[in-house]
C-alpha cells in the first residue's frame, strides 16, 4: 500500500481516538470547548518544536500567503469545531456525525473546481460507499433524529469547515510551504481564536489543576491533533485532495471500535456493515491507484 495512503489512514485512526480524551477530560468537569484550545494549543507547540529542530526557515511566511493559513486555522479548524459542538448540542451525536461527513463530497467538488481534479466513477463509488458506511456506523435510523433548522445549519457548517482544511492546506502546499509550516500556523491561529472566543481560564485550570488533567491535555493535543494533522497534510503531498478526504472517513470506524473495546458499547449489525463499507471504499481507492501504476509501467 502506498505510503501516502497509509499516512491518511493513520490520520483517520488517530482522529478516531478523540473521544477517549474528551470523555476523560469531561469526567473531571471540563467543558468540550476548553478542549479546542488545549488540543490546538498543544499541537501548535509541538509543530513549533518540529519546525525549530528540522528547519527554522519553516516559520517564514510571505504576507501575500497569510490568507491560506487564516483559512486552514480560523475558517477550518476553529469554525469546524465550533459548528460541530453547536450541532451536537442541538441534535443526536449520530445525526451530527452524518452531517459532518458531508465533508468528502464538498472536498471533491471544490477540488474539481479549484485544482482541476477529475471526478471519476471509481471516486464517486468510493465516496458513496464511505458515506453509507459513516451513516451506518453513526446509527442512522436508531433513536430520535429530530432536526431543527439551526441544528441542520450548524451540522452542515461543520462539514464545510472540515472540508476547508484540505482545500486551504493544498493551497499552502502548492505555494511551496512544508506540511509543518501549514500545521503550525493552522493550529496556532485556531488556538488563538479559541482563546479570544472562550477564554483561557478553564483550559489553564486543566493544565495546572492535577497531573491527570495535564497528561490528558498533552495526550489529546499530541495524539488527536499533532500526529493526525502531521500525517494527513503529508498525505496531501502525494494524493489528490478528494481521494485523501474520502480515505479519512476511516475515522468513524476507529471511533466505533474504541467505543466497543474501551467503553463496552455494543456492536450492532448496522455498525458492522458500516465498518465494512468504509473499508470497502479504502480498498476500492487503493485498487484504482494500483491499476494506474500498472498502466504507467
Amino acid at each position: 500500500m502506498n505510503k501516502h495512503i497509509i499516512s491518511v489512514l493513520t490520520a483517520g485512526a488517530l482522529w478516531g481516538l478523540m473521544g477517549l480524551f474528551t470523555r476523560a477530560l469531561s469526567s473531571f468537569g471540563f467543558s468540550s470547548t476548553s478542549a479546542i484550545l488545549l488540543r490546538c494549543g498543544v499541537a501548535a507547540i509541538l509543530f513549533g518544536i518540529t519546525a525549530a529542530v528540522t528547519d527554522p526557515k519553516q516559520f517564514r511566511v510571505k504576507l501575500k500567503d497569510i490568507w491560506c493559513f487564516l483559512g486552514s486555522g480560523i475558517c477550518s479548524l476553529l469554525f469546524f469545531t465550533y459548528c460541530y459542538f453547536e450541532a451536537i448540542s442541538r441534535m443526536s451525536l449520530s445525526t451530527a456525525a452524518i452531517l459532518l461527513y458531508t465533508a468528502p463530497t464538498i472536498v471533491m467538488l471544490l477540488s474539481a473546481l479549484f485544482f482541476k481534479e477529475k471526478i471519476t466513477p471509481i471516486k464517486l463509488a468510493a465516496l458513496v460507499l464511505a458515506f453509507i458506511g459513516c451513516c451506518l456506523v453513526s446509527g442512522l435510523g436508531q433513536g430520535e433524529q429530530a432536526l431543527s433548522l439551526d441544528g441542520l445549519l450548524f451540522g452542515l457548517g461543520s462539514g464545510v469547515g472540515y472540508a476547508l482544511y484540505s482545500i486551504f492546506a493544498r493551497c499552502s502546499l502548492n505555494r511551496g510551504y512544508s506540511s509543518t509550516t501549514v500545521n503550525f500556523y493552522s493550529c496556532l491561529l485556531a488556538a488563538l481564536g479559541s482563546a479570544v472566543i472562550w477564554g483561557v481560564e478553564e483550559p489553564m485550570l486543566a493544565l495546572t489543576g492535577s497531573w491527570q488533567t495535564l497528561l490528558i491535555s498533552l495526550a489529546m493535543g499530541g495524539i488527536s491533533c499533532y500526529l493526525p494533522y502531521l500525517f494527513y497534510t503529508y498525505s496531501l503531498t502525494g494524493l489528490e485532495t478528494g481521494r485523501a478526504s474520502i480515505l479519512s472517513s476511516f475515522e468513524p470506524v476507529v471511533a466505533t471500535l474504541v467505543g466497543i473495546i474501551i467503553f463496552r458499547e455494543p456492536l450492532t449489525l448496522m455498525s458492522a456493515l458500516g465498518v465494512i463499507c468504509v473499508l470497502g471504499a479504502v480498498v476500492l481507492l487503493n485498487m484504482r491507484r494500483k491499476s494506474a501504476a500498472e498502466k504507467a509501467k
